[in-house]
């Protein structure tokens, strides 16, 4: 008996004090895990990476810096910013943002292929300016503002859109940016632009465009002077013009398309093309018609621009009808193709 009472306390012993000589006793049950950790016995994967954001080094036109003439102040900027300006001024933000695309990879190439064959002689000091005769209209984000009111905001935005997901992009033809040169509306169909500057452009030839008098506001335009008015405004442009007698008289041998287009004509004895004559008299285009009442000359003038190259109007036409930006832009510079450039 007492030897069965001794083997007992043996294993007593052995259960309840070995442990305490070993360690902590092990849990029966685990504890519940902290918030946001796997369910118990899952195996826990590791957080997934957050999308990384673009990086300066990864933008082309934020790396491509330039010297712009704007405001009659010369400063270095990018070519980000420099696009931002000319959409802005350029075209309507409210248009399509296909077509404020296609506007923003025409601004870019324009402004690329100018950089590459000398710049220009007005501003050697500068890579683009902000006179149209020149290069491109440019607003600032201020002077945007002001014109767009309530909706600057979103239209910033938007403006923002089309240039940066446009970015480094460029219309080339052979491997070099175009003469990307645009206007807001045609009548019917572009220019050629031999029948415009007298020298042909292999993607600068005459395509369909369909804007009209429904879909552009000031379609249709009248440019009115006086005799005198209209005499002081010739010589200004054509000195050797003999402008004597009536108005009717001065002008003469008016060739024009079937659009009505005027490719040439002869004013006071000298021959000039109908878009310098629009040059001269500040016609919206060179689609013209000319009237005469009494002291009264009369310019009924159809579209507006060159008439070369993108239709801005044309442009947010397709957009509407489903054509993305490289679309719209093969569509209008023949031959074309859309791609990114770092040259």
């Amino acid at each position: 008996m007492g030897r069965h009472f001794a083997l007992s306390l043996i294993l007593i012993f052995l259960l309840f004090f070995l442990p305490w000589l070993w360690g902590e006793p092990t849990r029966a049950v685990q504890e519940e895990p902290p918030a946001g950790d796997t369910e118990p016995g899952g195996e826990e994967e590791p957080p997934e990476a957050p999308p990384e954001e673009p990086s300066a080094a990864a933008s082309i036109d934020k790396n491509r810096k330039l010297n712009i003439l704007a405001g009659g102040q010369l400063r270095q900027t990018d070519m980000e910013s420099y696009l931002m300006g000319v959409v802005r001024a350029e075209m309507p933000a409210a248009f399509e943002l296909e077509a404020l695309k296609a506007q923003a990879v025409a601004a870019r190439t324009y402004t690329l292929h100018k950089m590459q064959n000398g710049g220009s002689a007005n501003h050697p000091e500068a890579d683009a300016c902000d006179d149209i005769t020149c290069c491109q209209a440019y607003l600032s984000q201020e002077e945007a503002a002001q014109n767009w009111g309530d909706q600057a905001p979103a239209w910033e935005e938007k403006v923002r859109a089309a240039v940066t997901g446009t970015d480094g992009e460029c219309v080339l033809y052979e491997g070099a940016p175009v003469l990307a040169v645009f206007h807001s509306s045609s009548v019917g169909a572009t220019q050629d632009a031999a029948a415009v500057w007298s020298a042909p452009v292999p993607y600068l030839r005459s395509v369909e465009t369909p804007e009209s008098e429904e879909t552009v506001p000031g379609y249709r335009s009248t440019a009115s002077f006086t005799a005198g008015e209209l005499k002081e405004r010739l010589l200004s442009g054509l000195p050797e013009a003999r402008l004597e007698g009536s108005p009717s008289n001065w002008f003469t041998n008016i060739h024009q398309q079937a659009s009505g287009v005027v490719d040439s004509l002869t004013v006071g004895g000298v021959d000039v093309a109908g878009n310098r004559l629009r040059t001269i008299l500040d016609l919206r285009s060179a689609c013209f018609t000319i009237s005469f009442e009494g002291e009264t000359v009369s310019f009924s003038v159809t579209g507006y621009g060159h008439g070369v190259g993108m239709s801005q109007y044309g442009a947010n036409i397709l957009a509407g009808d489903g054509m993305d930006y490289r679309e719209i832009l093969s569509w209008y510079y023949t031959g074309a193709t859309v791609e990114r450039y770092e040259g």
